[in-house]
């Protein structure tokens, strides 16, 4: 029992390595199942646009997707239209702008994974680039080769040409290459860059290694309890609802947040030395709720919008 629990806690330690490999997997089983399954070169004069769509869409399908998935997105953009000072506040105008730039950075993992093994497997790059009208690109891939290249480079991904199949074989191995190549240093790329803003990152730290490890169990435990809460409460506000409802009988006073608390309390945190709040619920609970005008119009608002509807 002992070394369950050991084996255990350690997958639960290392959840987010477990998520990204996860995460590579589906992308390296989602690229073979569209090169076998669904890719098939046209081999004529849309074999760049061919290749290049299947390059690309995904990967922008899986950026959207990542936004779309990010909690983060929402609780930024969320109201953002009714009250623009939500993210363009007058104490912290740049936040939004670095908030954003985190959720670009996460949600970049994926199509980046796509990218990455799409390249290193060649086929989408091979017909793309076999579809190529440029002189420049034309003469770097045909160097050394017979002059029928220039004309019939769209039919190599299909062995169609009238050159020889060794001629025809030598260039398919070089457009993989070339893939392969670029693959590589994008991957190399974003591993670099990667780390780069993880050290800066941990560098403008202001807590220390200790305290920020407490800080993301906190915010993970709280995550927790907080989606636990929502279900309680939830429940027991249904059920009243629905029993009074069934009974034509008045509720009894059910306790909950005001529109001002909602609001506070989904801003974005900013940490603060001077008041260690590990979230904006932290916050809202050692401070007390402190309506500001920003926070009165917002709930006038939400106020007005419910009664419309």
């Amino acid at each position: 029992m002992d070394a369950f629990q050991g084996i255990l806690k350690f997958f639960l330690n290392q959840k987010t390595a477990i998520g990204y490999s996860f995460l590579a997997l589906l992308t390296v089983g989602g690229e073979r199942l569209f090169s076998l399954v669904a890719f098939k070169c046209p081999c004529s004069t849309e074999n760049m646009v061919y290749g290049l769509v299947f390059l690309f869409a995904p990967a922008w399908v899986l950026l959207i997707l990542g936004f779309s998935l990010n909690n983060r997105s929402w609780r930024l953009f969320t109201g953002c239209c009714v009250n623009p000072r939500k993210i363009f506040s007058r104490r912290h105008s740049s936040r939004f702008f670095c908030v954003l730039s985190q959720i670009t950075l996460s949600s970049l993992v994926a199509p980046m994974m796509w990218l990455s093994v799409a390249l290193l497997n060649g086929t989408f790059y091979e017909c793309a680039m076999s579809g190529t009208k440029s002189s420049s690109l034309l003469g770097l891939i045909c160097k050394g080769k017979p002059k029928e290249c220039w004309e019939e480079l769209h039919k190599v991904s299909c062995g169609k040409t009238s050159m020889t199949p060794t001629d025809n074989e030598e260039l398919k191995l070089s457009l993989q290459a070339q893939s392969q190549i670029l693959g590589w240093c994008l991957i190399c790329s974003a591993s670099f860059f990667s780390l780069l803003t993880t050290c800066y990152a941990r560098c403008r730290s202001k807590v220390s290694y200790l305290q920020l490890s407490f800080w993301k169990t906190y915010v993970q435990k709280e995550k927790e309890h907080l989606e636990n809460m929502f279900l309680e409460y939830a429940n027991k506000l249904s059920e009243r609802n629905l029993k009074c409802f069934f009974e034509n009988k008045r509720p009894d006073v059910f306790p909950m947040p005001t529109f001002a608390a909602w609001e506070a309390a989904s801003e974005l945190h900013s940490f603060d030395q001077s008041r260690q709040h590990y979230s904006t619920l932290h916050k809202v609970v050692e401070d007390g709720l402190e309506l500001s005008p920003e926070v009165d119009e917002t709930t006038m608002v939400l106020v007005g919008t419910a009664h419309d509807v």
